[in-house]
């Protein structure tokens, strides 16, 4: 009887054990504390949905650096099974590497991809056709405006209709108000966003509206670029925008947290949520009745047409090397609810990709995403291809000489052209 009853348990030991060696552990590469809070109620559910652990890896919180270390572990072989990404540039080289899971099929097969925006549908095509990220937040960018400034100025607050009114509606705010008229990211420090978060801005509406061409090639040489670098340097050298802040570490706090809710500096190129971080609610600077007294222009094109700009938010992707892929994917799709969407929205401010969010209680409360989110359906883009993320790099330190008025437009483009050849070959570059 007792060796039975010791028998007994040992069989039941060791199936604890052995049910405990095949437990499934889920490693998630996060970074920043308001991207890791979206994420809980989400690790927690595909938790309990696989009976899986999920292992969540705090990487460095600013974006160039997560992006540096998390490269660094993934040509190491390192890497977690889940990531984001911090650019939308980063993903088309990414696939070329062989970092990235296709989840195509699966993709297609969720039962959130009928809803999605076509934008962010289209946004998550890679150059080869396949899809590698889930595109369930969209980066909505346009100009933001201190209406009530130029309003106690008389200065128009009507929607500018090409480069030419922008940059002299800027001129205009410098001469009757002594602040600054515009804003367009730019110089080195500001990393990745002086290409996401200013130059495409006005490449969309430039003679160079695409980077790449059919066959992969980039179009670095043509007069699009150029005349972009040209606006740029109008508003260094007439001293319509703060370049001394742009030069140094964390280049974006004293234009967009100090100068601009000041109403030193009028206007600047922003996203949806600025409403509620840079200037509303949670703002450490905020400004009163921020949805009122601040406008959003869409971004003029060179000669006619308007801009809004859509971005994917941190796409999130699985490693292609991860120890079990389909395990991997099955989180990537939970990743994609409404759910993760909406909190995702109410603490980054971006806008969700799903158009059934509207219906989400939650996010009626986010009262100032509410109207960005309908603008989604109109949002125009960039093209991907393999090299973007060089590109950025590129435009960063172009964009860093015409601060430091070293060059000129011509002279900035050279920079470009220089860099992104020197580093991904001559045969890159149309």
């Amino acid at each position: 009887m007792k060796k039975t009853v010791l028998g007994g348990l040992c069989a039941i030991l060791l199936s604890a054990v052995s049910t405990l060696a095949q437990a499934e552990t889920i490693r998630i590469a996060n970074h920043g504390q308001a991207g890791i809070d979206a994420m809980k109620s989400t690790v927690e559910r595909i938790e309990k949905k696989y009976g899986v652990t999920v292992e969540v890896i705090e990487y460095p919180a600013p974006d160039k650096d997560y992006l540096t270390k998390l490269l660094t572990e993934l040509g190491a072989g390192n890497a977690p099974d889940l990531f984001s990404i911090p650019t939308t540039a980063a993903v088309a080289d990414m696939v070329e590497a062989g970092y990235l899971a296709p989840v195509t099929k699966e993709f297609k097969a969720w039962d959130g991809y009928a809803n999605l925006y076509d934008v962010a549908k289209e946004l998550a095509v890679s150059p080869d056709g396949e899809t590698y990220v889930m595109p369930f937040m969209l980066g909505i960018q346009e100009i933001y405006y201190r209406k009530d400034v130029l309003e106690k100025a008389g200065i128009s607050t009507e929607q500018p209709k090409t480069w030419r009114e922008l940059l002299d509606r800027a001129a205009e705010i410098k001469q009757k108000t002594g602040a600054y008229g515009l804003l367009f990211p730019a110089g080195v420090s500001w990393g990745s966003g002086a290409f996401d978060e200013g130059f495409q801005h006005l490449l969309v509406g430039s003679k160079t509206p695409q980077l790449a061409d059919a066959d992969g090639k980039l179009d670095l040489n043509g007069e699009g670029i150029k005349d972009v670098f040209d606006v740029y340097k109008e508003l260094i050298d007439k001293d319509l925008m703060p370049t001394q802040p742009l030069l140094g570490p964390e280049p974006w706090v004293v234009p967009k947290y100090q100068l601009f809710p000041a109403g030193k500096l009028v206007a600047t190129t922003c996203g949806s949520w600025c409403y509620i971080f840079d200037w509303g609610r949670e703002s450490k600077n905020p400004i009163p009745e921020v949805t009122k007294v601040v406008g959003t222009w869409t971004v003029p094109g060179q000669n006619s047409g308007q801009y809004v700009l859509a971005n994917l938010a941190a796409p999130w992707a699985v490693n292609s090397k991860s120890a079990n892929t389909e395990l991997a994917i099955k989180a990537l799709m939970e990743i994609g609810s409404i759910e993760t969407q909406v909190s995702y929205a109410a603490r980054i401010g971006n806008i969700p990709a799903s158009k059934d969010a509207a219906k989400n209680a939650d996010f009626q409360k986010l009262t100032e995403l509410v109207p960005i989110h309908a603008a989604a359906e109109n949002g125009v883009f960039l093209k991907q291809a393999s090299g973007f993320g060089t590109v950025s790099e590129g435009v960063a330190r172009a964009t860093e000489a015409l601060l430091r008025k070293e060059t000129d437009a011509s002279g900035a483009q050279k920079i470009l052209v220089d860099y992104v050849k020197e580093t991904l070959g001559d045969d890159k570059v149309k």
